[in-house]
């Protein structure tokens, strides 16, 4: 009789003490049998990590599409500034809203059970401003499309960490790398699309009826559902040892990172053209570092994870994007040959500070293992809080003052990522019992090699 690994516990090499409802029963488990068990396990890993992959970069995809359309939905419903602007917020607010009960969603159902649903229906429901009418009827598709985008968010974070569990090493910030990427593609598509003289709206309408069966194949590829899912892992207290004072720190870490990041992406280029007064054709190019430099370091963070471990790469991140803040404001003093030099070396620098800061906070979350749905849900709605608020706050900071007065809040507030962090991160661990200490992770030892008859 072959018991899985996750309800026995070893006895010997060649034999399992299996706890049941039953009186206990000792069944005999071969070294063979164990590995050929593992070997399963890894192979599903595997297979849910290129699952998630793909997610990660159709949602990015689905957004970059959504983005690049803007300019043509505007043209041809004659929104206007104040209009788009108030679409735009109803998004997010819906994005928001939904995250909040996504997270019970994947608690109850498995966010593979989330995922399935989500994904499909996020892609789908680019349908309705795609086709909207009037802007009436847009005004509610667009929270619609707000609250598909939410409850994606938050089933594929729930499940990337999940992964990254069963892998035992940092997985995650390759994710969200991905899903960069795949904003790039959606926008890059959409100007091939304008290029060829066609209408943005038709290339919406053929990628809301078309990826949501792409979705389907990396649904498939998702890790099953298991009797562990309701249960702590080996070493891994519950879930409900995490306390609102402790997920108010994780928020405020990931609210202080996304509102420094939306600072670079809204105010970059902004900044370099009427602070430092450069060319127009130059301009972009502040926010094209900082997007480059983010880019790259979540695509090869997991390893600079892996070597520092949670705390320190936290800490770090705060420290690189705090000096990166520092050099764009002192960039105007420098003088004339060089100032720009100087701007565009303290956006990479904030850039490759922030890249890693989600991927941390996400993954210290998951180290936790039973039922961090709700943590994760509020956690990841601290952060898109600060997307949303923070363009507005330094709009009105730097239409009351000066854009550089305005940046002198992500400066602060990425200095505050390492100081609420770092703490955080160094509480979930006690919570998680994770005999990996640095990492966060359950340590599950070195992968083993395929079985042989």
């Amino acid at each position: 009789m072959l018991v899985a690994p996750q309800s026995c516990t070893a006895r010997s090499s060649r034999t399992r003490l299996c706890a049941r409802s039953s009186p206990l029963v000792v069944a005999p488990f071969t070294n063979t049998d164990y590995a050929l068990a593992v070997n399963k396990s890894l192979i599903e890993a595997r297979r849910a990590r290129a699952g998630v992959f793909g997610f990660f970069i159709l949602c990015g995809f689905v957004m970059g599409l959504w983005a690049a359309g803007l300019p043509s939905l505007n043209d041809r419903l004659d929104l206007g500034f104040a209009r788009l602007g108030g679409i735009l917020l109803l998004i997010s607010g819906g994005a928001l809203a939904s995250m909040l009960v996504a997270g019970s969603l994947v608690d109850r159902w498995s966010s593979r059970r989330v995922c399935w649903f989500a994904g499909p229906f996020s892609a789908l429901v680019l349908l309705g401003p795609a086709l909207a009418p009037s802007y009436e009827a847009l005004v509610v598709l667009a929270i619609v499309f707000g609250i598909g985008l939410g409850v994606t968010e938050v089933s594929m974070n729930a499940h990337s960490v999940e992964v990254e569990r069963r892998y035992g090493r940092p997985i995650i910030s390759a994710f969200h790398g991905t899903w960069s990427l795949g904003g790039a593609a959606g926008g890059g598509l959409t100007a091939l699309v304008l290029q060829a003289g066609l209408d943005a709206q038709w290339l919406l309408i053929v990628a809301a009826l078309v990826v949501p069966f792409l979705y389907v194949p990396a649904a498939r590829l998702l890790l099953p559902d298991q009797p562990g899912h309701a249960s702590p892992e080996p070493g891994a207290r519950k879930g409900a040892g995490l306390k609102w004072g402790l997920i108010a720190m994780l928020g405020l870490a990931a609210f202080a990172g996304h509102l420094s990041e939306g600072a670079a992406i809204d105010w970059a280029a902004l900044h370099a053209r009427t602070v430092l007064e450069t060319d127009p054709a130059m301009a972009p190019l502040a926010y094209t570092v900082f997007s480059v430099a983010m880019t790259t370091v979540r695509l090869l963070g997991d390893p600079i994870r892996a070597r520092l471990g949670s705390v320190r790469t936290i800490q770090f991140a705060g420290l690189f994007a705090t000096v990166g803040y520092v050099l764009i404001l002192l960039s105007p003093a420098v003088g004339e040959p060089l100032q720009v030099v100087c701007a565009w070396t303290g956006w990479a620098l904030a850039g490759v500070g922030l890249a890693t800061v989600v991927p941390v906070l996400f993954s210290a979350v998951g180290a936790v293992g039973d039922r961090v749905g709700r943590a994760l849900a509020m956690v990841t709605a601290f952060g898109y809080s600060g997307l949303l608020l923070g363009p507005a706050v330094l709009g009105y900071v730097a239409e009351a003052s000066s854009l550089p007065v305005a940046l002198v809040i992500p400066t602060v507030l990425a200095a505050v990522v390492a100081l609420t962090g770092a703490p955080a991160i160094r509480s979930l661990l006690t919570i998680s019992g994770a005999e990996d200490r640095q990492e966060g992770i359950v340590a599950r030892g070195p992968e083993p090699e395929p079985a042989r008859d």
